[in-house]
């Protein structure tokens, strides 16, 4: 076998077992792939119902599967006055099996409405998966509901909130939220519009993460999400939510990965 030829043939096995890792930019953890979910069934198969229990003292509800309904194509998270667990309310939330990476994250839906609740999508990982806590948010805080709130945690540090209309109010209709990750830059998206970029490497997450759904209420964190008072039952809606891998081509007329991928 000539040099060259020998050559040829690592180049080909590096090639071959960089093919096998997946891509450079892969995180080490990520076991998602790219879906769009327009809920016709809750697929079991892709998502957690969180059941029994709360997130602590500042939940005033007890997630409970009876709060999480599939219904006319929509999925919808509730929150009422029902005891469940240790708290008098009862709330809704849904969570992947799987943890996705790099990439476009979207969801349409409309918020719940109330003060003092708080509907949501983002991605999370933290202490009760042995993982430094990252996170990325939409949160529609139920004190304002003309604007939702987007930030991100990494290593468990907060503090990079920045608040974005929502014109017409994120509970008076559907509107489409997404945010793209990558190594080098987070950007965050409301209908389609970039309202905030991030490329600060100090301010971006880098393990791989389970995505969300929530809607929850508080009695103590007045100040952030608005006093609580009930005033009756209300849910959050969605009509869909997908992740599109980097590099991988938009799924969806309309998918904010379409512009960047």
């Amino acid at each position: 076998m000539t040099v060259s030829q020998k050559i040829t043939l690592t180049a080909s096995a590096l090639l071959a077992t960089l093919a096998a890792a997946g891509p450079l930019s892969a995180q080490d953890g990520v076991n998602g792939t790219s879906f769009v979910e327009e809920f016709d069934q809750l697929d079991t198969s892709r998502w957690y119902v969180s059941d029994g229990w709360n997130n602590g003292a500042h939940q005033n509800c007890t997630w409970s599967k009876d709060s999480v309904k599939v219904e006319g194509g929509k999925l919808a998270l509730s929150f009422d006055a029902r005891p469940a667990g240790e708290r008098q309310y009862a709330c809704g939330e849904i969570q992947t099996l799987k943890r996705y990476g790099y990439g476009t994250y979207e969801v349409r839906m409309k918020s719940a409405t109330g003060s003092g609740l708080n509907s949501a999508f983002f991605s999370y990982i933290g202490p009760t998966d042995k993982k430094p806590h990252d996170e990325i948010d939409f949160e529609v805080l139920g004190k304002d509901t003309s604007r939702v709130q987007v930030n991100q945690y990494i290593a468990g540090k907060g503090g990079n909130e920045k608040l974005v209309p929502v014109p017409g109010g994120a509970d008076s209709g559907f509107n489409d939220y997404a945010f793209v990750w990558r190594k080098e830059r987070l950007a965050y998206y409301v209908n389609g519009a970039l309202v905030q970029e991030v490329t600060d490497a100090a301010k971006l997450p880098t393990h791989a993460q389970k995505i969300f759904l929530s809607l929850w209420g508080t009695d103590t964190l007045s100040g952030w999400m608005g006093r609580f008072a009930f005033a009756g039952p209300t849910k959050m809606e969605v009509e869909r939510i997908a992740f599109t891998a980097e590099g991988e081509p938009c799924q969806f007329d309309g998918s904010v990965a379409c512009l960047v991928n």
